[in-house]
Protein backbone atom coordinates (compact mmCIF):
# COMPACT_ATOMS: atom_id res chain seq x y z
CA UNK A 1 0.00 0.00 0.00
CA UNK A 2 1.21 2.94 -1.02
CA UNK A 3 2.14 5.97 1.99
CA UNK A 4 2.01 9.36 1.93
CA UNK A 5 5.90 9.48 0.79
CA UNK A 6 5.08 7.43 -2.51
CA UNK A 7 1.34 8.15 -3.15
CA UNK A 8 0.98 7.25 -6.48
CA UNK A 9 4.13 9.32 -7.66
CA UNK A 10 3.06 11.78 -10.09
CA UNK A 11 -0.93 12.45 -10.69
CA UNK A 12 0.12 14.91 -13.56
CA UNK A 13 1.73 12.66 -15.35
CA UNK A 14 -1.07 9.83 -14.95
CA UNK A 15 -3.40 12.52 -16.15
CA UNK A 16 -1.96 12.88 -19.51
CA UNK A 17 -1.65 8.57 -19.62
CA UNK A 18 -5.43 8.95 -18.70
CA UNK A 19 -6.89 10.92 -20.98
CA UNK A 20 -5.56 9.95 -24.48
CA UNK A 21 -9.13 9.69 -25.62
CA UNK A 22 -9.98 13.29 -25.26
CA UNK A 23 -8.24 15.00 -22.36
CA UNK A 24 -11.19 15.42 -19.59
CA UNK A 25 -11.80 13.43 -16.81
CA UNK A 26 -15.54 13.32 -18.26
CA UNK A 27 -14.38 11.11 -21.00
CA UNK A 28 -13.60 8.29 -18.62
CA UNK A 29 -17.11 9.17 -16.97
CA UNK A 30 -19.02 8.75 -20.13
CA UNK A 31 -17.90 5.15 -21.32
CA UNK A 32 -20.43 2.73 -20.53
CA UNK A 33 -20.02 -0.54 -18.20
CA UNK A 34 -20.50 -2.50 -21.47
CA UNK A 35 -17.75 -1.36 -23.51
CA UNK A 36 -15.17 -4.63 -23.10
CA UNK A 37 -16.84 -5.33 -20.19
CA UNK A 38 -16.06 -9.39 -18.95
CA UNK A 39 -19.15 -11.75 -17.79
CA UNK A 40 -20.05 -10.83 -14.60
CA UNK A 41 -20.17 -13.36 -12.16
CA UNK A 42 -22.81 -13.94 -10.03
CA UNK A 43 -22.18 -14.83 -6.95
CA UNK A 44 -24.86 -17.01 -4.56
CA UNK A 45 -25.40 -18.97 -1.54
CA UNK A 46 -27.78 -22.26 -1.58
CA UNK A 47 -28.71 -21.24 -5.08
CA UNK A 48 -29.94 -17.82 -4.28
CA UNK A 49 -27.86 -14.86 -6.18
CA UNK A 50 -26.68 -12.26 -3.21
CA UNK A 51 -25.13 -8.56 -3.17
CA UNK A 52 -21.34 -8.65 -2.64
CA UNK A 53 -20.21 -5.10 -1.77
CA UNK A 54 -16.43 -4.46 -1.23
CA UNK A 55 -15.41 -1.92 1.48
CA UNK A 56 -11.99 -1.82 0.60
CA UNK A 57 -10.81 0.03 -2.57
CA UNK A 58 -8.84 2.50 -3.86
CA UNK A 59 -8.72 5.61 -6.40
CA UNK A 60 -7.14 8.51 -7.74
CA UNK A 61 -8.29 12.10 -8.93
CA UNK A 62 -5.89 13.55 -11.55
CA UNK A 63 -7.17 16.51 -11.67
CA UNK A 64 -6.10 17.39 -7.95
CA UNK A 65 -2.56 18.21 -9.78
CA UNK A 66 -3.37 21.95 -10.91
CA UNK A 67 -4.56 22.50 -7.33
CA UNK A 68 -1.04 21.92 -5.98
CA UNK A 69 0.93 23.24 -8.41
CA UNK A 70 3.59 25.34 -7.67
CA UNK A 71 2.91 24.54 -3.12
CA UNK A 72 4.69 22.56 -1.01
CA UNK A 73 2.29 19.64 -1.95
CA UNK A 74 3.49 19.59 -5.57
CA UNK A 75 5.59 16.56 -5.37
CA UNK A 76 3.47 14.57 -3.30
CA UNK A 77 0.37 14.52 -5.89
CA UNK A 78 2.25 12.29 -7.91
CA UNK A 79 1.35 8.83 -9.50
CA UNK A 80 3.73 6.13 -11.19
CA UNK A 81 2.47 6.07 -14.93
CA UNK A 82 -0.22 6.55 -17.16
CA UNK A 83 -2.49 4.35 -15.29
CA UNK A 84 -2.17 5.40 -11.69
CA UNK A 85 -1.45 1.74 -10.78
CA UNK A 86 -4.75 0.99 -11.28
CA UNK A 87 -6.14 3.48 -9.24
CA UNK A 88 -7.71 6.15 -11.59
CA UNK A 89 -11.22 5.47 -12.16
CA UNK A 90 -12.10 3.82 -15.62
CA UNK A 91 -13.81 0.87 -17.60
CA UNK A 92 -10.96 -1.77 -16.14
CA UNK A 93 -12.39 -1.07 -12.37
CA UNK A 94 -15.85 -2.07 -13.67
CA UNK A 95 -14.54 -4.90 -15.61
CA UNK A 96 -12.36 -6.01 -12.27
CA UNK A 97 -15.81 -5.80 -10.14
CA UNK A 98 -17.24 -8.03 -13.02
CA UNK A 99 -14.58 -10.55 -12.75
CA UNK A 100 -15.10 -11.15 -9.02
CA UNK A 101 -18.39 -10.99 -8.84
CA UNK A 102 -18.65 -7.16 -7.36
CA UNK A 103 -21.75 -5.29 -7.48
CA UNK A 104 -20.68 -2.22 -5.22
CA UNK A 105 -17.84 -0.79 -4.60
CA UNK A 106 -17.04 1.69 -1.87
CA UNK A 107 -13.98 4.33 -3.25
CA UNK A 108 -11.92 6.89 -1.42
CA UNK A 109 -8.74 8.15 -1.29
CA UNK A 110 -5.80 6.88 1.19
CA UNK A 111 -2.58 7.91 1.66
CA UNK A 112 -3.91 11.33 3.14
CA UNK A 113 -0.93 13.52 1.98
CA UNK A 114 -3.10 17.01 2.20
CA UNK A 115 -3.15 15.99 5.57
CA UNK A 116 0.53 18.06 5.73
CA UNK A 117 -0.81 21.16 4.85
CA UNK A 118 -1.46 24.26 6.94
CA UNK A 119 -3.12 26.23 4.26
CA UNK A 120 -6.69 25.94 4.98
CA UNK A 121 -7.81 27.44 1.26
CA UNK A 122 -5.60 24.87 -0.37
CA UNK A 123 -6.30 21.82 1.53
CA UNK A 124 -9.99 22.81 0.96
CA UNK A 125 -9.78 23.20 -3.24
CA UNK A 126 -7.81 19.88 -2.78
CA UNK A 127 -10.65 18.34 -0.92
CA UNK A 128 -13.54 19.88 -2.88
CA UNK A 129 -11.82 18.58 -6.63
CA UNK A 130 -11.55 14.77 -4.70
CA UNK A 131 -15.19 15.00 -3.52
CA UNK A 132 -16.90 16.27 -6.73
CA UNK A 133 -15.08 14.09 -9.51
CA UNK A 134 -15.47 10.88 -7.05
CA UNK A 135 -19.23 12.41 -6.48
CA UNK A 136 -18.95 12.14 -10.50
CA UNK A 137 -17.88 9.01 -10.94
CA UNK A 138 -20.29 7.67 -8.33
CA UNK A 139 -23.43 9.63 -10.20
CA UNK A 140 -22.57 7.92 -13.53
CA UNK A 141 -22.04 4.38 -11.99
CA UNK A 142 -24.46 4.74 -9.37
CA UNK A 143 -25.78 1.05 -9.30
CA UNK A 144 -21.81 0.08 -9.09
CA UNK A 145 -20.07 2.64 -6.56
CA UNK A 146 -20.36 4.67 -3.56
CA UNK A 147 -18.54 7.19 -2.44
CA UNK A 148 -16.31 8.19 0.88
CA UNK A 149 -15.71 11.86 1.11
CA UNK A 150 -11.73 12.99 1.36
CA UNK A 151 -11.55 15.56 4.35
CA UNK A 152 -9.22 17.68 5.40
CA UNK A 153 -8.61 16.38 8.84
CA UNK A 154 -6.40 18.77 10.16
CA UNK A 155 -9.34 21.03 10.49
CA UNK A 156 -11.69 19.37 12.70
CA UNK A 157 -14.68 21.88 11.87
CA UNK A 158 -14.01 21.87 8.12
CA UNK A 159 -13.66 18.63 8.09
CA UNK A 160 -16.83 18.24 9.65
CA UNK A 161 -18.64 20.43 7.13
CA UNK A 162 -16.60 18.58 3.56
CA UNK A 163 -18.83 15.03 5.68
CA UNK A 164 -22.01 17.43 5.99
CA UNK A 165 -21.97 18.72 2.55
CA UNK A 166 -21.15 15.55 0.84
CA UNK A 167 -23.39 13.50 2.61
CA UNK A 168 -26.14 15.94 2.15
CA UNK A 169 -25.43 16.85 -1.34
CA UNK A 170 -23.63 14.73 -3.18
CA UNK A 171 -24.97 11.11 -1.77
CA UNK A 172 -21.99 10.16 0.09
CA UNK A 173 -22.42 7.48 2.86
CA UNK A 174 -19.19 8.77 4.70
CA UNK A 175 -15.61 9.87 4.99
CA UNK A 176 -11.97 7.72 4.38
CA UNK A 177 -9.96 8.75 6.83
CA UNK A 178 -5.93 8.03 7.94
CA UNK A 179 -4.68 6.98 11.07
CA UNK A 180 -3.27 10.13 12.50
CA UNK A 181 -2.86 13.45 11.77
CA UNK A 182 1.12 14.54 11.97
CA UNK A 183 1.66 12.10 14.48
CA UNK A 184 -1.76 13.18 16.93
CA UNK A 185 -4.24 11.00 17.98
CA UNK A 186 -7.85 11.21 16.33
CA UNK A 187 -8.70 10.63 20.35
CA UNK A 188 -7.58 14.28 20.93
CA UNK A 189 -10.69 16.70 21.98
CA UNK A 190 -9.55 18.96 19.12
CA UNK A 191 -11.08 16.17 16.64
CA UNK A 192 -14.67 16.19 18.52
CA UNK A 193 -15.97 18.30 15.86
CA UNK A 194 -15.73 15.71 13.51
CA UNK A 195 -16.49 12.80 15.12
CA UNK A 196 -20.00 14.87 16.37
CA UNK A 197 -21.21 15.11 13.14
CA UNK A 198 -20.31 11.95 11.88
CA UNK A 199 -22.37 10.10 14.55
CA UNK A 200 -24.88 12.96 13.84
CA UNK A 201 -25.37 12.07 10.63
CA UNK A 202 -24.95 8.62 10.67
CA UNK A 203 -21.55 8.42 8.75
CA UNK A 204 -19.60 5.44 7.81
CA UNK A 205 -15.80 6.32 8.94
CA UNK A 206 -13.64 3.95 7.00
CA UNK A 207 -9.63 4.23 8.36
CA UNK A 208 -6.73 3.64 6.29
CA UNK A 209 -3.56 3.66 7.57
CA UNK A 210 -0.05 5.23 6.34
CA UNK A 211 2.51 2.74 7.72
CA UNK A 212 2.62 4.06 11.22
CA UNK A 213 5.17 7.01 10.33
CA UNK A 214 3.46 8.20 13.33
CA UNK A 215 4.54 5.47 15.58
CA UNK A 216 7.55 4.09 14.79
CA UNK A 217 11.06 6.11 14.70
CA UNK A 218 12.48 6.67 10.60
CA UNK A 219 13.84 3.78 9.17
CA UNK A 220 12.44 1.01 11.41
CA UNK A 221 10.54 -0.91 8.70
CA UNK A 222 12.79 -0.55 5.82
CA UNK A 223 14.70 -3.40 4.34
CA UNK A 224 13.38 -6.63 3.17
CA UNK A 225 9.10 -7.87 3.61
CA UNK A 226 7.87 -4.14 2.88
CA UNK A 227 7.10 -4.16 6.69
CA UNK A 228 5.79 -0.38 6.41
CA UNK A 229 3.06 -1.91 5.25
CA UNK A 230 2.73 -5.66 6.04
CA UNK A 231 3.38 -4.54 9.83
CA UNK A 232 2.65 -0.77 9.66
CA UNK A 233 -0.65 -0.42 8.45
CA UNK A 234 -1.96 -2.81 10.95
CA UNK A 235 -0.25 -1.82 13.96
CA UNK A 236 -1.28 2.09 12.80
CA UNK A 237 -4.90 0.95 13.14
CA UNK A 238 -4.02 -1.17 16.30
CA UNK A 239 -3.01 1.79 18.22
CA UNK A 240 -5.65 4.08 16.72
CA UNK A 241 -8.79 2.27 17.85
CA UNK A 242 -6.86 1.67 21.00
CA UNK A 243 -6.95 5.17 21.77
CA UNK A 244 -10.46 5.78 20.55
CA UNK A 245 -11.48 3.33 23.07
CA UNK A 246 -9.49 3.81 26.32
CA UNK A 247 -9.53 7.99 25.49
CA UNK A 248 -13.19 7.41 25.85
CA UNK A 249 -14.15 9.05 22.20
CA UNK A 250 -16.14 5.55 21.36
CA UNK A 251 -18.57 6.50 24.78
CA UNK A 252 -18.63 10.08 23.89
CA UNK A 253 -19.79 9.16 20.23
CA UNK A 254 -21.29 5.69 20.83
CA UNK A 255 -22.92 6.12 17.58
CA UNK A 256 -19.84 5.88 15.89
CA UNK A 257 -19.40 3.13 13.22
CA UNK A 258 -15.43 2.80 12.17
CA UNK A 259 -13.79 0.05 10.03
CA UNK A 260 -10.35 -0.56 10.28
CA UNK A 261 -8.55 -2.12 7.18
CA UNK A 262 -6.74 -4.47 7.10
CA UNK A 263 -8.59 -7.28 8.72
CA UNK A 264 -8.55 -4.46 11.88
CA UNK A 265 -4.71 -4.03 12.61
CA UNK A 266 -3.67 -6.63 15.09
CA UNK A 267 -6.05 -6.08 17.96
CA UNK A 268 -9.62 -8.09 17.11
CA UNK A 269 -6.45 -10.92 17.30
CA UNK A 270 -4.87 -9.72 20.83
CA UNK A 271 -8.39 -9.22 22.48
CA UNK A 272 -7.68 -10.93 25.67
CA UNK A 273 -4.55 -9.08 26.67
CA UNK A 274 -6.49 -5.79 25.65
CA UNK A 275 -9.35 -6.88 27.84
CA UNK A 276 -7.40 -7.20 30.89
CA UNK A 277 -5.66 -3.78 30.53
CA UNK A 278 -7.82 -1.69 32.90
CA UNK A 279 -7.98 -3.93 35.73
CA UNK A 280 -4.08 -5.05 35.63
CA UNK A 281 -1.92 -2.17 34.70
CA UNK A 282 -2.20 0.62 37.32
CA UNK A 283 -1.25 3.30 34.89
CA UNK A 284 -3.64 2.76 32.79
CA UNK A 285 -5.60 5.59 33.22
CA UNK A 286 -8.66 4.18 31.25
CA UNK A 287 -11.79 6.37 30.67
CA UNK A 288 -13.58 3.66 28.48
CA UNK A 289 -17.12 2.67 30.39
CA UNK A 290 -16.81 -1.19 28.66
CA UNK A 291 -14.46 -3.81 27.95
CA UNK A 292 -12.50 -2.93 24.76
CA UNK A 293 -13.80 -6.50 23.25
CA UNK A 294 -17.69 -4.83 23.57
CA UNK A 295 -16.61 -2.13 21.47
CA UNK A 296 -15.75 -4.39 18.12
CA UNK A 297 -19.23 -6.00 18.80
CA UNK A 298 -20.95 -2.67 17.51
CA UNK A 299 -18.79 0.56 17.11
CA UNK A 300 -15.64 -1.17 15.59
CA UNK A 301 -15.21 -3.08 12.19
CA UNK A 302 -13.22 -5.03 10.13
CA UNK A 303 -12.48 -5.66 6.10
CA UNK A 304 -12.29 -9.69 5.85
CA UNK A 305 -8.33 -9.06 4.14
CA UNK A 306 -7.06 -11.54 6.59
CA UNK A 307 -6.39 -14.55 3.91
CA UNK A 308 -6.67 -17.91 5.76
CA UNK A 309 -9.71 -19.87 6.83
CA UNK A 310 -8.84 -19.74 10.50
CA UNK A 311 -7.65 -16.14 10.80
CA UNK A 312 -11.49 -15.29 9.45
CA UNK A 313 -13.08 -17.55 11.69
CA UNK A 314 -10.94 -16.15 14.95
CA UNK A 315 -12.37 -12.51 13.51
CA UNK A 316 -15.61 -14.27 13.23
CA UNK A 317 -15.57 -15.45 17.02
CA UNK A 318 -14.51 -12.24 18.32
CA UNK A 319 -16.67 -9.84 16.96
CA UNK A 320 -19.56 -11.68 15.29
CA UNK A 321 -20.12 -11.20 11.68
CA UNK A 322 -21.97 -8.42 11.63
CA UNK A 323 -18.87 -6.41 12.31
CA UNK A 324 -16.73 -8.24 9.59
CA UNK A 325 -16.74 -6.54 6.08
CA UNK A 326 -15.86 -8.07 2.53
CA UNK A 327 -13.03 -5.27 0.96
CA UNK A 328 -10.44 -6.37 -1.48
CA UNK A 329 -7.57 -3.69 -1.64
CA UNK A 330 -8.22 -3.03 -5.29
CA UNK A 331 -6.30 -2.42 -7.62
CA UNK A 332 -3.85 -3.76 -5.33
CA UNK A 333 -2.87 -7.39 -6.29
CA UNK A 334 -3.77 -9.54 -2.81
CA UNK A 335 -5.84 -12.49 -3.05
CA UNK A 336 -9.49 -12.23 -3.01
CA UNK A 337 -11.56 -13.59 0.11
CA UNK A 338 -14.93 -13.95 -1.74
CA UNK A 339 -14.37 -17.60 -2.19
CA UNK A 340 -12.67 -18.03 1.27
CA UNK A 341 -15.88 -16.73 2.84
CA UNK A 342 -17.73 -19.02 0.52
CA UNK A 343 -15.83 -21.97 1.49
CA UNK A 344 -16.01 -21.26 5.39
CA UNK A 345 -16.80 -24.53 6.78
CA UNK A 346 -16.82 -22.34 10.32
CA UNK A 347 -19.77 -19.81 8.87
CA UNK A 348 -23.10 -20.22 8.46
CA UNK A 349 -24.76 -18.65 5.33
CA UNK A 350 -26.50 -16.19 6.89
CA UNK A 351 -23.13 -14.83 8.40
CA UNK A 352 -21.46 -15.83 5.24
CA UNK A 353 -24.02 -13.51 3.33
CA UNK A 354 -23.78 -11.04 5.86
CA UNK A 355 -19.95 -10.35 5.47
CA UNK A 356 -20.39 -10.20 2.07
CA UNK A 357 -22.36 -7.37 1.58
CA UNK A 358 -25.44 -7.75 3.92
CA UNK A 359 -23.59 -5.67 6.68
CA UNK A 360 -23.05 -2.94 4.51
CA UNK A 361 -26.30 -2.94 2.37
CA UNK A 362 -28.02 -2.05 5.62
CA UNK A 363 -25.67 0.15 7.49
CA UNK A 364 -25.08 2.35 4.40
CA UNK A 365 -28.98 2.08 3.24
CA UNK A 366 -28.05 0.45 0.04
CA UNK A 367 -31.12 -0.63 -1.96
Amino acid sequence: MPNRRDFLRGVAGATAGMLVTGGKFANVLARTPQEGATKRRQVSIAGRRIKVVDVHAHCMIPEVADVVKGTNLERSARTGGPGGGGQILGPERIRTLDQRGIDVQLIGIDGFWWYGTADRDLASKIARVQTDKIAEWCSAHSDRFVGLVPVTLQFPDLAAEQLEHGMKQQNFRGAEIGGNVAGESLSASKYDPFWAKAEELGAFIFVHPSSSENIVKEGELSGSGDLGNIIGNPFETSVLFSHLIFDGTLDRYPGLRICGAHAGGFLPSYMGRTDQTCDVRPRADCKNKKKPHEYFHDQLMADSLIFTEEGLRHMVAEMGSSQVLYGTDIPFKWPDSVDLILQSTDLKDAEKEAILGGNLSKLLKLS
